[in-house]
């Protein structure tokens, strides 16, 4: 008999996202969340619960007739970065071309951060992410993955990794690490001796140091093509490393059938994927993470074909990409232009953000959605129902997070 340490009651909706639910989202009423330490002990009523489960003592939380869920899961971001690309982004909206941005003398793009980044010390860097690490927990995000790739030489990117680390230790999300050094090419280096670099410096640091999980690379047109993408994810692979892959975000060279033949974790972006791979990438068990606030805030002239990948049994996650080009700290935001502009239902977009999205970091067996045995990752919102989330446009902040069964904000505080 498990020793209940946490209850939450009054709850006007629990979302279990387990999987095989028939609305997707296991949505339940009149129950309770029972939590054991850091785990989840049980779902049920109060009698359930009591009949199996000792509740003597346990902490109560009141839920006052909200939504009870998984902790999202933002899994694609760029979140260590130093300052901001705000003069290039407010020349953009303003139509103007990146080469006329240049011509204005604004540096833009990924080298421009990656400057930025080789002035800055370990913690203004972690400083300024765990700012916008906070932001994530009051709405609700319990797991960010974090890439390296604004480094763009063997110093710079370890140290965006050992940001990664300080960050784990300093605050409660939990961090989960991807090497990204296939982002971009440098300016001060051939393409060919920065490739050698990644394969004969960086990647064997990282996995030697433990300092990443997964490596990824940018597959695409004017980036890594498909071998030079294939050299580097394999390897990482060779050194310990999962296989994740930004491509098809403004081209369609392959990267998509490269993600199915490698079996990668997750592929990104997916803007021109082309229909006759989905049956590949879900054959292969790959998870395809779409970013609906990057699509917005670069006003992508292709937007992803969310409806036809989910449609052919593809698992879409859903994440923000949030970086110096697309800063959002938010993933009902997320889940509100997935619902309003890619065709997502509400169940199928907090899914994406939940139990797909912990997929997309190889974490499903422990977080993403309420199921007894697994940490809980809880967040409550002040939603009736679980579609007020896609429906409250701009809204979204939650009224208490837990992370791995400590309540670790409460907005009551933050009044």
């Amino acid at each position: 008999m498990d020793k209940i340490t946490l209850l939450i009651e009054n709850a006007g909706q629990i979302l279990t996202c387990a999987a095989g639910a028939d609305d997707l989202v296991g949505a339940k009423t009149g129950c309770l969340v029972a939590v054991a330490g850091d785990r989840i002990a049980a779902i049920g009523t109060r009698a359930e619960i009591a009949a199996a489960h000792d509740l003597g003592g346990a902490q109560v939380i009141d839920a006052q007739g909200g939504l009870v869920m998984p902790g999202f899961v933002d899994c694609h971001t760029h979140l260590v970065f130093h300052k901001s690309r705000v003069e290039e982004y407010a020349q953009k909206v303003q139509g103007r071309t990146p080469a006329e941005i240049k011509a204005m003398g604004i540096p833009t793009g990924i080298t421009a951060t990656a400057k930025m980044m080789r002035e800055a010390s370990h913690d203004d860097l972690a400083d300024s992410a765990a700012e916008r690490l906070a932001q994530m927990l009051s709405f609700g995000t319990t797991t960010v993955e974090s890439k390296s790739g604004y480094g763009l030489n063997t110093a710079t990117e370890i140290k965006m990794l050992e940001v990664n680390q300080m960050l784990g230790e300093r605050q409660p999300i939990e961090i989960v690490s991807t090497f990204l050094g296939a982002h971009e090419f440098p300016n001060d280096k051939s393409r060919d001796a920065y490739i050698a670099e990644i394969l004969d410096e960086m990647i064997p640091e990282v996995a030697r140091r433990g300092l990443a999980e997964f490596n990824d690379v940018y597959c695409d047109d004017g980036y890594y093509t498909v071998e030079e993408s294939r050299k580097i994810l394999q390897a990482g692979l060779d050194h310990g490393l999962k296989v994740k892959i930004h491509t098809d975000a403004y081209s369609h060279i392959g990267g998509s059938t490269l993600a199915a033949e490698m079996k990668a974790i997750s592929a990104d972006h997916m803007n021109y994927t082309d229909p006759a791979e989905y049956p590949l990438l879900r054959d292969a068990g790959v998870v395809c993470v779409v970013m609906p606030a990057l699509d917005f805030a670069v006003g992508h002239a292709r937007p992803f074909d969310a409806r036809g990948l989910m449609d052919a049994g593809v698992t879409v996650a859903l994440a923000t990409d949030m970086c110096p080009g697309c800063w959002l700290e938010s993933m009902p935001f997320v889940v509100q232009l997935a619902c309003r502009l890619y065709q997502f239902s509400p169940a199928e977009a907090i899914l994406a953000g939940t139990r797909h999205a912990a997929m997309s970091v190889d974490r499903a067996d422990r977080i993403g959605s309420l199921e007894a045995g697994k940490q809980a990752d809880i967040a409550i919102f002040p939603y009736a129902r679980f579609e007020d989330m896609a429906y409250q446009l701009g809204r979204g902040r939650a009224r208490m997070v837990l992370k791995a069964g400590a309540v670790v904000f409460d907005a009551g505080d933050s009044l």
